[in-house]
């Protein structure tokens, strides 16, 4: 347990200067040594999808749900990249509903359901969800969806407001950057 921690205190430290790469194979070195350890699979699988490795991401996330059926974020994690690919919508949608039954309260897994639903094109559900999530906690992450789903619906001057209040408390997220850039452009 004490190596475990180590291993992803060593993991965190290298994913906050973005060295993803290293992260994935400082896990995957170490799962060779201690398989199927959950958090261990959980970091790589987000290390593998930061380096473009889908399938490991996916393949990890799945073993994980089957170690561990009760983890939300497992759920979530798989649904919102589905979502985010616009892959296998229906499917996205089951795995976060799933992470909500285990998880309600979540405000990043409501994130993840409205996102899906905007996905799917129903903007109005999409918006529910992502304004519940968004009042739960002003997420820059969650503020760059709400902001994109209003101004999809043709609430620009709604979408701005968001945005430039979660920019003002998080200057510089890449995220929201992103987002507003391609949008606003």
């Amino acid at each position: 347990q004490h190596r475990t921690q180590l291993i992803l205190a060593e993991a965190h430290f290298l994913r906050e200067v973005n060295s993803h790469q290293e992260v994935f194979y400082l896990l995957d070195r170490n799962l060779e040594k201690i398989p199927d350890h959950p958090d261990l699979l959980y970091d790589r699988a987000l290390a593998a999808d930061k380096i473009g490795k889908f399938d490991i991401f996916e393949q990890d996330l799945r073993r994980l749900i089957e170690l561990r059926p009760d983890n939300a974020h497992a759920y979530n994690a798989l649904g919102y990249s589905l979502a985010e690919r616009g892959l296998r919508l229906p499917e996205a949608l089951a795995l976060i509903k799933k992470a909500v039954e285990l998880s309600p309260d979540d405000p990043y897994i409501m994130d993840s359901l409205g996102w899906v639903y905007y996905r799917m094109g129903n903007l109005s559900e999409g918006l529910n969800y992502l304004n519940l999530a968004f009042s739960s906690r002003p997420d820059p992450e969650i503020a760059a969806h709400l902001g994109e789903v209003l101004w999809v619906k043709g609430a620009k001057e709604d979408a701005e407001k968001v945005w430039r209040s979660a920019l003002e408390a998080n200057p510089g997220n890449e995220a929201l950057l992103d987002t507003m850039k391609r949008l606003m452009r």
